[in-house]
């Protein structure tokens, strides 16, 4: 029977439910001698603690199985007993869908499966996805590999791949999905299967950026790249006005749409000004040409535009040095200690590069964080990656290859506000702060202005969202959900339904 959209039991009555057909779920656990914690006591309130703490789930067990051949059981036995299912890899999904973004979930925790394979002869690695992407850059760069990837450590691939993966290598690179050769994924019914073009093409497709709608991924074999023989992070910041910043804006995507090279990657980063009317704003991003005097050569027509800088470089040339930088000193999470939390909101806006964001979006958009966002009562940030601009990889790609469906986007812009103390509970106004700086680019660039929103920075208050993720793509996965998952074993706020 398919389930409704709805499936919101409380957890009161489905530990009832599955505790009285304990000759289920938890026997099942138990003879396929799967460690699992269920409802009661620390351990259990530690394994449900969601990353993003305005969230407190209940799922009726975390599960931590050690091989691809135990999550398929618990995927049957989860179908079995009609019991929506989830998988969790690094635990740091925006609104908790690891642990089904709802109570009552079955949670599959990855944790246990950390396998990295390198062949060094042709390139190829295969990563479980029970690892993070800190200790995935430090078994492939033990290796003389990378992969392109997002910069915080603690999060797992396994989510970071199903939905795109951005990292600053990606304009040279490809997202990380790009990089998929071919999946070992559990399917609804329990069975493991490979995807890839060769096998379960139209599964592969979906995958590739609609992931968690369609399976668990328990392997990913993946295309790695040498490591370049120079690496920097580079960081330009300045207190502007907002009007100077937004003319700063517009100036940087008039830049990125000259012939920059591959190798740089960069995002602009947007902060609470240290004066009402002001904006902090900075260019950070990593540089992986020959030189510090190669990339401040390819930076030079944007720099001449601006005024003088505090600048700053990090690492020693090295690429693991970078990725050391960018995780705040943090490569391989096994040994750096427990990740922690947050208790936040955040949007996203994929603008696409056919219709850049006029000067007077823009200005709207800076006066409203100049004024609005000085007054927050959070601790904010807002960044506008590039994804396209001259020579970008992400956007050479058929937009139609894979389920990834803004192949034209120009920034992925992250807007994200967290309460002033980092704790619960978490301010209203957030909220409304947030949604404000989107409507302030939105509303000023018409009814006919063709964005998105990137699906690894998921907002459950989205209005639209579906198509706002998968644009033209999703018709195609709703069909495939239907063959794939018709019970709707995968089913949490924001999948495909």
């Amino acid at each position: 029977m398919t389930r409704p959209t709805s499936y919101l039991l409380t957890f009161a009555t489905l530990t009832i439910s599955v505790l009285a057909q304990s000759s289920g779920l938890q026997n099942g656990l138990s003879d396929a001698h799967i460690a699992a914690v269920v409802p009661g006591g620390a351990p259990y309130d530690a394994a449900r603690r969601a990353y993003n703490l305005r969230y407190d789930f209940s799922p009726v067990a975390v599960t931590y199985p050690s091989t691809a051949e135990q999550v398929a059981t618990i995927v049957a036995l989860g179908n079995s007993e009609n019991i929506q299912v989830v998988a969790r890899s690094g635990g740091h999904n925006y609104i908790a869908n690891g642990l089904g973004g709802k109570n009552g979930s079955l949670v599959i925790d990855l944790s246990n499966m950390t396998r990295v394979d390198v062949d060094v002869s042709s390139g190829t690695a295969t990563i479980e996805t029970g690892n993070r992407l800190g200790d995935v850059a430090f078994a492939l760069n033990n290796q003389g590999r990378a992969l392109p990837h997002g910069s915080c450590p603690y999060v797992g691939i396994g989510g970071h791949v199903s939905g795109g993966g951005f990292g600053f290598t990606s304009r040279m690179w490809g997202l990380t999905l790009d990089a998929v050769q071919s999946m070992s994924v559990v399917l609804a019914n329990g069975t493991i299967v490979t995807a890839s073009s060769n096998s379960n093409a139209d599964l592969f497709w979906a995958m590739r950026g609609a992931a968690s709608s369609f399976g668990i991924i328990t392997s990913i074999d993946v295309k790695t790249f040498p490591t370049p023989p120079f690496a920097t992070i580079y960081e330009y910041d300045w207190q502007l006005d907002y009007s100077s910043a937004a003319t700063a804006l517009a100036k940087f995507q008039e830049y990125v749409m000259t012939d920059i090279p591959p190798q740089l990657g960069a995002e602009i980063n947007l902060g609470r000004g240290n004066s009402e009317g002001s904006v902090y704003f900075g260019l950070t991003g990593g540089w992986y040409g020959e030189s510090t005097d190669a990339l401040q050569s390819a930076l030079a027509p944007f720099l001449a535009s601006m005024p003088s800088a505090n600048v700053r470089y990090s690492g020693n040339g090295t690429y693991i040095s970078t990725i050391e930088a960018l995780g705040n000193g943090i490569v391989n999470t096994n040994v750096a200690g427990p990740d922690t939390t947050d208790t936040f909101y955040a949007k996203s806006l994929v603008t696409p590069e056919g219709q850049p964001m006029t000067l007077e979006a823009l200005e709207a958009f800076m006066k409203y964080l100049a004024y609005d966002g000085y007054a927050s009562n959070t601790a904010w940030f807002m960044q506008f990656e590039l994804y396209g601009g001259g020579n970008s990889f992400i956007n050479s790609i058929n937009v139609d290859s894979t389920a990834f469906a803004t192949r034209s986007a120009l920034f992925t812009v992250q807007l994200y506000a967290s309460s002033s103390n980092y704790e619960p509970p978490y301010p209203e106004d957030g909220f409304t702060f947030l949604d404000g700086a989107v409507e302030a680019i939105t509303s000023t660039m018409g009814d006919d202005w063709d964005y998105g929103a990137y699906v690894n920075y998921p907002d459950d208050r989205l209005n639209n969202a579906q198509s706002l993720y998968y644009k033209s793509h999703y018709t195609r996965l709703e069909s495939l959900k239907s063959q794939y998952d018709p019970t709707g074993v995968f089913v949490f706020p924001i999948s495909v339904q």
